[in-house]
């Protein structure tokens, strides 16, 4: 049977990895279910658009359980899976669903930022992509609002400046 590839770039876990022990070929293994929700925007100006779209993915075995142990609500992630036509009956009526496997799984949080959500503590990122609020120094959109855009040029400028001055004088 041939396998559709799905790719799920940029995305943020809905939730915590939910992680349970089946019976497998050889003894229990690992199955963890989380959704993964990934945006899409096009257009611009008064005619830009966004849509989300939202993928429950299976994951198997080690990965199951490292994920579940390193990713939690918000996390960033890169997906790449497979698809396939998992249709049933039911009191004698077809039942139509698909199921995402996953199979490479890219953490794009840095480890601060991983450690800061696990532990429950506020990370740099800590509200982005939460849906309960925004992360302070950006808009609606994820983007940077001009102040702390500002501010952050201000920092880079003035750390330029004290890197050449310093380079001077050890010369």
């Amino acid at each position: 049977m041939a396998n559709v590839q799905v790719i799920q770039r940029n995305a943020h876990l809905a939730g915590a990895i939910r992680l349970e022990f089946v019976n497998g070929r050889e003894g229990k293994v690992a199955k963890g279910t989380v959704t993964a929700i990934s945006n899409t925007r096009w257009g611009s100006g008064e005619a830009r658009n966004e849509t989300a779209t939202a993928i429950q993915w299976i994951l198997w075995g080690a990965q199951a359980e490292n994920a579940a142990e390193y990713l939690g609500k918000g996390s960033h992630v890169n997906v790449v899976g497979r698809v396939r036509n998992n249709n049933y009956q039911k009191n004698g009526e077809t039942v139509y669903s698909l199921e995402f496997t996953v199979e490479d799984l890219d953490y794009l949080d840095s480890r601060a930022d991983a450690q800061a959500r696990r532990s429950g503590g506020r990370g740099p990122d800590a509200d982005a992509g939460q849906g309960g609020g925004q992360a302070e120094g950006f808009d609606e959109r994820g983007q940077r609002d001009d102040e702390s855009a500002s501010q952050t040029k201000d920092r880079k400028t003035s750390a330029t400046r004290s890197t050449r001055r310093t380079g001077a004088s050890e010369a």
